[in-house]
């Protein structure tokens, strides 16, 4: 995109980063199209410049429908997901299989739809919305963390195939951010969370410290702010960071050997050795 004003489509827009992007472009010129299974959530924000759409990336027709009579997309910003917070133990497959169809093959679907249009006019951008834990491994949130690891892997891989077509293809991977994540995102497996849970100790040490960063983390406009400078700039990085937690971790992920780093995260959130 060589200037800053396009068709820009954006999945889980209702809140938090979503949300603040979807009306931070709108203001900056771009022509806004607000994918959420809850688009009246939206309203206060809609105008001329931004049209809340129902759009459910679980569903193939969904996404079809919302994008039937929009305007040419340029940019796609892969925002949708939410945590499932649960040790591999105690879930089930519903859980597993939900986790991965939001995260991962909702922005597939999405993105099937839209790479045509842009391939067509050698043009595009596309930025998937990951997180630092698609490269930091954490107890209780391994599908999640699986899910990010799994849409990195995507990202690469696409970056290679859309490139011979002008696409750009990039990754944010935000820290915790202070936005409905924690109280609107998080979906706790009630056998985890069961008194009688053999990762009870785990759960009692890690789960109020991980909602307590997310509730204090960042302002969701900065992401707002960058994916502007993403979609404004052809030669921006493909992937960056986020956040405070993001710009601490991801360095050292990639300086330290595995077992220092886990060390060093076990350390940081009062993770017990053994």
């Amino acid at each position: 995109m060589a200037t800053p004003q396009g068709t820009v489509l954006i999945t889980g827009s209702s809140s938090g980063m979503g949300y603040a992007t979807a009306r931070y472009l709108s203001e900056q010129g771009y022509r806004v199209y607000a994918g959420s299974r809850t688009p009246e959530t939206l309203a206060a924000i809609a105008s001329d410049a931004l049209t809340p759409l129902y759009l459910d990336v679980t569903d193939a027709d969904s996404i079809a429908k919302a994008l039937e009579g929009c305007d040419p997309i340029d940019a796609l910003i892969n925002n949708a997901g939410y945590g499932l917070v649960s040790t591999i133990e105690e879930m089930d497959e519903v859980q597993m299989y939900a986790q991965f169809d939001v995260n991962v093959f909702g922005a597939l679907r999405v993105a099937q739809v839209v790479i045509p249009q842009m391939r067509q006019r050698r043009s595009g951008v596309i930025v998937n919305i990951s997180s630092f834990l698609g490269k930091v491994g954490l107890p209780l949130l391994t599908l999640y963390n699986a899910s990010k690891y799994a849409l990195e892997g995507v990202t690469d891989s696409l970056r290679h195939e859309l490139h011979p077509f002008g696409i750009r293809v990039h990754s944010v991977m935000p820290g915790f951010f202070d936005t409905q994540f924690a109280r609107d995102n998080l979906v706790l497996n009630p056998r985890t969370f069961a008194k009688d849970s053999p990762y009870r100790e785990t759960v009692e040490t890690l789960a109020p410290t991980i909602v307590d960063q997310i509730n204090g983390g960042n302002d969701p406009q900065e992401v707002a702010e960058l994916i502007h400078r993403i979609l404004a700039d052809d030669t921006f990085p493909a992937r960056v960071t986020a956040g405070d937690k993001a710009a601490r971790f991801i360095p050292m992920r990639r300086e330290l050997s595995d077992e220092d780093f886990e060390r060093r995260v076990r350390e940081y959130y009062g993770l017990e050795e053994g």
